[in-house]
């Protein structure tokens, strides 16, 4: 049976499931050699001609092409067949994210070794709740965190587990903060009797610019997101000191009860970095959890010329840091790390089929006893992978090449007619700008902005995002890829000029 051009995987007279898996026989063999050999000439003839970010279909268009295709087959089909439809349905609607003008969100093209290390852990299926599934990925998931909370400069109790990336990330460093006060200060075990009366004064606070999920781990957690109180920023979108302690002392003078502080190291739109010295000394002084959502900035631990960035955040209780954007990782990937350990008490559950109490007495590691995910992918391996055969020198150097491109792009905008940017002097590598010529008449920059970014993106000429700066739309770009040039850059512009100079033309011509 060749994979190309079966109808039938069995019949009731045969039994052929060994030619579903790879295993150590020899149909299990051939059948694995044939599926690689087809997805992989499928995935290469899609790329040799699909040149632009996106094909340019409307919504409603995918969704027709989607809905038109079946979901299933009885009796099974050729996986050759199969993949054609794919290319017609799935992969040509696709965003081609290695696309160097796909530079709209934090989403980034994944390196060769990660999709190899992909390939790897599907194969090999581990399961990194316990140990007996996950016998030596257990222990490199381990090493792997060593080698990041080194890199952090954490102390020797840290630890910390793998996550899907930030929204976890930040949901454990709050639910750790949340059981930690009630145990420190109510003497109340969250765990076992849930929460307790006092719960509904417990206040976390962020900047005004922080990701949306501390207010929605907030509302998982139970307190609501009237729990979190936003700080107000500074002119560089840096969390204000003097409003957070302002904050603070209105909180306490209302009976309120702060017990966690978040500091964003790498805001969604500007890139900005709060000030994590400060906040590290200030949280010591007032006695507030300190966790640091690095998802975005957290990559600087490999940038020498901007790791001096990250000062403070080795002081933090826990830390949010994903590989899969300026690691270059495949989605999803990402790591949450505490700079003491036996906080994981907090989500430690132990169950006889899975992680015995006397395994753990026995020094068997089950990394269940450290995340709220129990079933988990050998994602660690997609970073060793990358590390060992990228290497750390071409890390930082792809990294600071999209710095560079960021500033250079700032400053390109800053001259260019018609456009006015938001932030000359980008942080990381996020730049925001928008159209807004002489001819732009009174209040309708913001939706010719949202026009220029929708016509941007059905063209397919480029993709960039939108976003809102003081209520105001703006274009950003997020320059992940280290093959975006700045002459990528310098024809993005142009079309954003072009689409703006013809959607005034259509205004004109219905007035």
């Amino acid at each position: 049976m060749k994979w190309e051009n079966h109808q039938a995987l069995y019949t009731d007279e045969e039994d052929t499931f060994d030619q579903l898996f790879f295993h150590d026989g020899q149909e299990g063999i051939k059948a694995f050699e044939e599926v690689i050999e087809l997805v992989m000439n499928q995935l290469i003839d899609r790329q040799m001609v699909h040149h632009k970010p996106y094909c340019g279909k409307l919504p409603a268009e995918v969704k027709e092409a989607v809905k038109a295709v079946k979901t299933s087959s009885h009796k099974g089909e050729s996986l050759s067949h199969f993949l054609k439809e794919m290319d017609q349905t799935i992969l040509r609607n696709n965003i081609q994210i290695t696309n160097p003008k796909t530079i709209g969100h934090l989403h980034c093209p994944p390196l060769l070794t990660g999709i190899a290390a992909e390939l790897i852990a599907a194969v090999y299926n581990q399961s990194m709740d316990s140990w007996d599934q996950s016998p030596s990925a257990s222990f490199m998931e381990e090493e792997m965190i060593h080698w990041l909370t080194e890199q952090f400069q954490l102390g020797r109790d840290s630890g910390g587990t793998f996550s899907s990336g930030g929204t976890q990330s930040n949901y454990m460093g709050l639910l750790l903060a949340r059981d930690h006060v009630c145990e420190n200060k109510f003497g109340h075990n969250v765990q076992q009797d849930g929460l307790p009366p006092q719960s509904n004064k417990l206040k976390i606070l962020c900047s005004k610019e922080a990701h949306f999920t501390v207010k929605k781990s907030a509302s998982q957690l139970g307190l609501g997101e009237g729990a979190v109180v936003t700080v107000e920023t500074d002119d560089d979108h840096r969390m204000c000191i003097h409003d957070l302690t302002s904050k603070v002392d209105e909180l306490r003078k209302n009976g309120d009860i702060p017990f966690a502080l978040v500091a964003t190291c790498g805001t969604t739109d500007f890139g900005s970095v709060d000030p994590l010295s400060e906040l590290a000394d200030y949280t010591a002084d007032n006695q507030l959890w300190y966790h640091v959502d690095a998802a975005y900035g957290g990559a600087l631990i490999l940038s020498d010329s901007h790791r001096n960035k990250l000062t403070g955040i080795e002081k933090a209780d826990s830390i949010t840091v994903d590989f899969h954007k300026l690691f270059y990782q495949p989605i999803s990937c990402g790591a949450f790390l505490v700079n003491n350990e036996s906080h994981f008490k907090y989500l430690n559950h132990h169950a006889d089929y899975l992680n015995p109490k006397e395994d753990e007495d026995e020094g068997i590691p089950h990394l269940v006893n450290k995340t709220v995910a129990t079933s988990r992918r050998f994602d660690a391996l997609k970073l060793w992978i990358s590390l060992r055969v990228v290497g750390t020198d071409r890390f930082q150097k792809m990294i600071d090449h999209t710095f560079l491109v960021a500033q250079q792009a700032a400053e390109v905008i800053d001259g260019w007619k018609d456009l006015e940017g938001a932030n000359r002097v980008p942080e990381l590598n996020t730049v925001l700008f928008r159209f807004n010529s002489k001819e732009v008449p009174e209040g309708e920059a913001d939706q010719l902005n949202r026009e220029i970014q929708k016509n941007l993106f059905h063209e397919g000429s480029a993709f960039a995002a939108k976003t809102k700066v003081n209520n105001n739309v703006y274009l950003k770009f997020t320059i992940l890829n280290p093959r975006t040039t700045l002459a990528d850059v310098k024809e993005i512009l142009s079309d954003v000029t072009r689409i703006g100079i013809q959607e005034l033309e259509k205004r004109r011509v219905l007035l």
